[in-house]
Formats: structure tokens, C-alpha cells, sequence
């Protein structure tokens, strides 16, 4: 029995730390409004440089394309680490199921299915907000 618990209490643990990473989003629209919002605090990196550096107009027009070209890079390394989260998720869930008793698998089904409901509805107050 003790040994059930310990083994229940380690599945959730991985469970909760695995989905508290995140779901990876699914519109390439969504990626572009959480890089925008994240930019917005952020603000623009040539004027953070400008600032940081004094740079002059010459160099700030050398610059800028040079963000502008890695942009298109860092979306897509963006979008392949959140791929491969989601892989190592998918994978820890599938080795921890078979390890519970058919009840607790019901369980963390239940749980798994409850973080999808949730992540759908933020998703769709996200859009409810830009319209």
C-alpha cells in the first residue's frame, strides 16, 4: 500500500511538472500574438542597442536587418524546442500510465483531460479578447 502512494505521489509530481511547462500552441497565429505581446514588454532590440551602445544612425540601419533576417530562425527554434517539449511530455505520460492500477489511470486521465479543457478555454478567451 505504501509503496502504491509513493508510486501515485511520484506519477503526479511528473505529471504536474511535466504539463506546468505548458501546451505547445497549435496556430502559427497564436506563436506570432505571444512573440508580439513578449516584444511589446520587451520593446524594440535596435533601440535597446542604440541605447545601450550609442550606436550611430549608420550603424543602426546595419543593424536592423540583421534582427530582421534572424527573426524567421528564432520563430522556427522556437517552434521546434516547443515540438520536442511536447514530445518529452507525451513520452513521460505514456511511461508513467502503464505503471498505475486501472482506477488511478481513470484518474490521470481525468487530469490530463482537465489541463486540455483548461488550455482550450484560455485559448478561446484569447481570441474572444482580439476580436
Amino acid at each position: 500500500m505504501k509503496s502504491r502512494l509513493i508510486t501515485l505521489s511520484a506519477a503526479c509530481v511528473v505529471l504536474f511538472a511535466t504539463l506546468s511547462f505548458g501546451q505547445a500552441p497549435d496556430a502559427g497565429a497564436k506563436n506570432d500574438e505571444r512573440h508580439n505581446r513578449w516584444r511589446h514588454k520587451r520593446g524594440n532590440p535596435v533601440e535597446h542597442l542604440t541605447k545601450a551602445l550609442d550606436l550611430t544612425p549608420e550603424q543602426q540601419a546595419k543593424i536592423k536587418p540583421i534582427i530582421e533576417q534572424a527573426k524567421p530562425q528564432m520563430k522556427a527554434a522556437r517552434q521546434e524546442s516547443r515540438q520536442k517539449m511536447q514530445a518529452i511530455r507525451d513520452n513521460t505520460m505514456a511511461q508513467i500510465r502503464p505503471i498505475l492500477t486501472p482506477a488511478q489511470q481513470q484518474k490521470f486521465d481525468a487530469i490530463q483531460k482537465a489541463r486540455e479543457n483548461m488550455r482550450k478555454a484560455r485559448e478561446e478567451m484569447r481570441e474572444a479578447l482580439k476580436q
